[in-house]
């Protein structure tokens, strides 16, 4: 089994990447820091989550790091990462060091992060704009700052000096988008192992105390299987709590004939799965969960249908949407026509979330969902979710929903476009009534 620390980027693919990166500079400069070290309390440092656009680009997951991308005539990568230092690194482990994160990421030169004062003014002089984000406190923030006051200062002079700070998602975005054969590796590594702790899931609920015992066996199978752990805080929502849409408490007792509702991803090379299931706690529906429980499943396979080149995102929600809306008036609980009730959108009170969000290095990774007033076109290499649901809230709209009250239904699974359409990354698991029964195993 292959640990966490030892999935690195291929310098290729890094080069690769970089290389895109620098022909959309022009004559700009990015500058990439490490993401800060955060503390519970006092100095109760916290599990350390790496910033993903350094990673993107570099390979790097340590703190104390920062990538300046040079643009224009004379294209280079440079690295400032802390120095190696024997008594740190007895309290928090092995540094890379300067040479160390060159042989890692393949920058063209590499520094001690002392040294960015210094370099940085400089790398930044002759750039027509910035690409960073700007956080108070940063040392990098602090100089790109700087470097635009000067520029303003001195550009009517000379005319040269970046005049403005742009985000690096301007670039990064449209490029992180559509993965690679590497990151697709990774990723179906990251849903096989979400499968794994979700059947787990399942298994534990016939004999669970409450939520927080089934959430533990799910995190608990991710991590035997290689994963870090899991990419977001599980959802475990029994009864009522699996209509509150990012519950995370996980601490309420499960009662017979409410349905449980899981919604969770391991995190494997930084990247993710995020699947839901929803479960009779007792191994069998009822009649209402069952009728809601198959639409939101028709709901599921006609979005999935729907994938394809040239198709947009948009199409998949509007798939999902309409058997929905549909759904809701044959149970009785919205009346009219489907066309009206997409038109005013009376169905969003049952369904208030999109279908789908993109997926990859962050569980909700970066990337436009329209272009031009038009849903964003599906190319191959996308990969994002698909998770209709229905949700009735207590109270939430008189008797029309009293018969459906407190029923919360997410199906949920991970879809890659490809080239002759879409590859279901969790369709192993299984999402019909009868198999997710039979999952519960009472």
């Amino acid at each position: 089994m292959c640990p966490i620390t030892a999935i690195t980027t291929p310098l290729d693919e890094l080069y690769r990447r970089r290389s895109s990166v620098l022909e959309s500079l022009g004559e700009g400069v990015m500058v990439l820091p490490s993401a800060p070290i955060q503390y519970a309390s006092r100095d109760n440092q916290r599990s350390y989550v790496s910033d993903r656009e350094l990673f993107y680009l570099t390979g790097l997951v340590e703190p104390g790091c920062v990538a300046v991308l040079v643009g224009g005539l004379t294209p280079r990568v440079e690295i400032f990462t802390r120095s190696r230092d024997e008594k740190a690194e007895l309290w928090t482990g092995p540094r890379l060091g300067p040479d160390g994160a060159q042989v890692l990421s393949g920058a063209d030169e590499a520094h001690c992060i002392e040294e960015l004062r210094v370099r940085l003014p400089a790398l930044l002089e002759g750039a027509d704009r910035i690409y960073a984000r700007l956080r108070e406190g940063g040392l990098e923030s602090d100089l790109v700052i700087a470097a635009l006051a000067a520029a303003r200062a001195n550009g009517a002079r000379h005319g040269s000096g970046p005049r403005g700070v742009m985000d690096p998602g301007e670039i990064l975005d449209d490029l992180r988008l559509k993965k690679s054969g590497h990151e697709l590796e990774i990723i179906r590594k990251a849903c096989q192992i979400t499968v794994t702790g979700h059947r787990a899931a399942a298994n534990a609920i016939a004999d669970a105390e409450g939520e927080w015992t089934i959430e533990a066996e799910l995190e608990r199978a991710f991590r035997a299987s290689g994963a870090s752990g899991p990419g977001f805080d599980s959802i475990v929502g029994g009864g009522q709590n699996a209509c509150v849409l990012h519950y995370v408490e996980n601490n309420a007792s499960l009662s017979a004939g409410e349905l449980v509702l899981i919604d969770a991803g391991a995190e494997y090379g930084l990247y993710h799965g995020d699947v839901t299931r929803t479960y009779p706690v007792n191994g069998r529906f009822s009649d209402e969960q069952r009728a809601v429980y198959q639409i939101v499943e028709e709901a599921r396979l006609t979005a999935i249908a729907s994938i394809k080149p040239g198709a947009t995102i948009t199409d998949v929600h509007d798939a999902a949407s309409r058997v929905l809306a549909q759904g809701l008036l044959d149970l009785g609980v919205l009346h009219g026509d489907k066309d009206s009730v997409l038109d005013e959108g009376s169905y969003r009170d049952f369904f208030p979330h999109q279908t789908s969000h993109w997926l990859g290095l962050d569980v909700h990774d970066p990337g436009d969902y329209g272009r031009d007033g038009s849903g964003r076109i599906l190319e191959p290499g996308m990969v994002f979710t698909i998770e209709p649901g229905l949700y009735f809230r207590l109270g939430q709209c008189g008797n029309n929903t009293d018969r459906w009250a407190g029923i919360g239904v997410r199906i949920e699974d991970d879809v890659v476009v490809t080239a002759e359409g879409v590859e279901v990354l969790t369709g192993v698991l299984p999402t019909s009534v009868d198999e997710v029964e039979e999952a519960v195993g009472r």
